[in-house]
Parts: structure tokens; C-alpha cells; sequence
């Protein structure tokens, strides 16, 4: 399994990672948590750009760290400024951590904001990256995926790259994420998982070397889906007065933001906070969304596209009677 792990690096990244330098666990979350647990105690500070994947700010809690969260706005299509993130970096930092492409939002960061940010870790010592990349296929033109790791190599020994197999390839229900990294913390890692749930089991690693050894052409053509998919989403939210919809450039979400209906009410029910309006669309309209406050995003919602075109276009029908009717 590390074997076909550190090829895939070759392969896709340009890295080169030898099997002790990796570890698989049960699932990314597992692979994030044991970074966060083999580096981070109490009093030591994390910067997490928003919006951020909900499980990050609660596994440094777990750990004893301090979230430091560096906010962003719709208008910058939810990406932080590298200044930002150097303003929010102390003597107590120990981590950043970040996805790309990002749950929530869908963005991409370019290859010149990886750079940016490669060079201000560059200049901070013992300053370590955790880069959750496992939505790397599903970047979408013109925008293009480019691994943390390969532009900062300053800082390689520092950098922990965080995959799986749940998005790319459709394996959610067999829990299979890994990590590469220096052969240190990954050693470290491997003695916390081996006390905490050893290794995935092994028909599932067997099922992972399978996906990661052969062609990659089922992985395009769910891509090319997922982006007719994308547009089909953007357009329809778009077309409803009063969202705003920025277009996401990978994964397969979208984050508009809700602000211009918060305070309003449907049907005598007074919705201040996304958390409510999901809520009344769920009611009313059974159409499942996510209040953008767990992910750092308080006047926004995320909407999944990984569901059938006519699915979509159902749900742009019903979201566009929900937000029509608001008073």
C-alpha cells in the first residue's frame, strides 16, 4: 500500500517519498488528527484559513491547541491573502493547516498564491504545513491543482501532505487515507495509530493499491461530470435574485452567500442565521443544505453538486420558490 502511495506521489506530484515516509490510516480524518496529535499541545497555535473543513478546529481543541482563524469574504472567492495569514503567524505557531482544492468553497489556490505562501513558511523555523489535498483530481479548467510540497521545497521536511480515497475515487465506505511526510513525524504517527486502531483492514488497502495502480480514466470522466455538473449548479444559483454565487474551481461545492435573506421570514418564521434557513428549506422544501458557520463562512450556505443534473435542476427550482417567498 505505501509502495503504490509513494508511486502515486511520483506519478502525480513530482515527489519522491519512500514507504517510510508514509503512513495509511482509516480514512483522511484519522491521517489529519495523528499529524495534529503527533505536533500540536496545549498552548500552541494553529492558523486555519476560512472557510476550513468543520473537523479541523475541534481535532486542535482535542489536541490542547489554540485555532487562530484568518477570515476571508466572498469577494476574494474565499481564499485568505498571504499577508493575512503572515499577520496571524506568533512565536507560539506551530501548524497552518489548509485544503486545496477547499471544502467548503471550492477554491483553488493558484500556483502563485502556493508560492506566496510557501515562501512566508520558508522564513518561519519549525513551522510545519499540513496540505489536506484530497480533492487534487477534481480541479476543474482553467484552473489547475499543484502540490504544496513542490513549491516549497525550504520547508519539505515541514510539510505533511494529507489524501485519500473517498473523493477521486468514489471509495468513501472503505476508509482509506494517508500522509506523507518527513520519516520522523510519520514514525511518530505510526506509533500513535498503531495504539490508538493499528491499520485499515486489509481487503481495503488491497481495494486502494487496485484504484492507485490502474488507469485513471473512470477518475477524468467523473471529473468532466462533476464540472457539467458545476455549471449546471452555478447557473441555476445564479439566476436566483439576491444570492451571491462565485464559481468554484474544484471539488464538487458551492458557498454562495446567504446575507441579503438573513432577517427576513417565511411563513411568520424569522430566519437570522443560515443554521435556520437550512432548516426551513429542509422543512419546506426538502432540499438539504449546510449552514456555512461550522466552516467559517456565517452568511453562507454549501451546496453539494455530487448528484444527478436532474437532481440539480430540481433543487435550483425549489431554492428559487424558497428565496422568492421571503419577506
Amino acid at each position: 500500500m505505501r509502495e503504490a502511495i509513494a508511486n502515486k506521489f511520483e506519478r502525480d506530484n513530482g515527489l519522491s517519498f519512500t514507504p517510510d515516509q508514509i503512513v495509511v490510516s482509516t480514512g483522511a480524518k484519522q491521517a489529519l488528527i495523528n499529524v495534529i496529535m503527533s505536533l500540536v499541545g496545549p498552548g500552541d497555535e494553529v492558523v486555519i484559513p476560512a472557510p476550513f473543513w468543520v473537523s479541523y478546529v475541534s481535532q486542535v481543541q482535542l489536541a490542547g491547541g489554540i485555532p487562530v482563524i484568518v477570515k476571508s469574504t466572498l469577494e476574494e472567492d474565499w481564499k485568505v491573502p498571504v499577508e493575512r495569514i503572515a499577520a496571524a503567524i506568533t512565536p507560539k505557531t506551530r501548524l497552518i493547516m489548509f485544503s486545496s482544492p477547499c471544502n467548503p468553497s471550492g477554491s483553488v489556490l493558484t500556483r502563485s498564491e502556493h508560492e506566496a505562501l510557501a515562501e512566508e513558511v520558508a522564513k518561519h523555523k519549525d513551522l510545519y504545513v499540513i496540505a489536506d489535498e484530497i480533492y487534487e483530481h477534481l480541479a476543474y479548467a482553467p484552473a489547475r491543482f499543484t502540490s504544496f510540497a513542490r513549491l516549497c521545497p525550504e520547508a519539505a521536511d515541514l510539510t505533511v501532505l494529507v489524501n485519500g480515497m473517498s473523493k477521486a475515487f468514489s471509495m468513501t465506505g472503505w476508509r482509506i487515507g494517508f500522509a506523507g511526510g518527513s520519516a520522523d513525524l510519520i514514525g511518530r504517527m505510526v506509533r500513535l495509530q498503531g495504539h490508538a486502531t493499528s491499520g485499515p483492514p486489509g481487503i481495503c488497502q488491497k481495494a486502494a493499491v487496485a484504484a492507485l495502480t490502474g488507469p485513471m480514466d473512470s477518475v477524468y470522466a467523473m471529473r468532466d461530470a462533476f464540472d457539467r455538473r458545476r455549471q449546471a449548479m452555478v447557473a441555476g444559483l445564479k439566476g436566483i435574485e439576491g444570492l451571491d454565487v462565485p464559481t468554484p474551481d474544484g471539488a464538487f461545492y458551492a458557498l454562495p452567500g446567504v446575507g441579503a435573506f438573513l432577517g427576513r421570514t417565511y411563513e411568520g418564521r424569522r430566519l437570522a442565521a443560515p443554521a435556520e434557513l437550512a432548516e426551513a428549506l429542509l422543512d419546506r422544501e426538502k432540499v438539504a443544505v449546510v449552514a456555512g458557520e461550522p466552516f467559517g463562512a456565517p452568511t453562507a450556505i454549501r451546496l453539494s453538486y455530487a448528484c444527478s443534473e436532474a437532481t440539480i435542476a430540481k433543487g435550483i427550482e425549489r431554492l428559487s420558490r424558497f428565496f422568492g417567498a421571503l419577506r
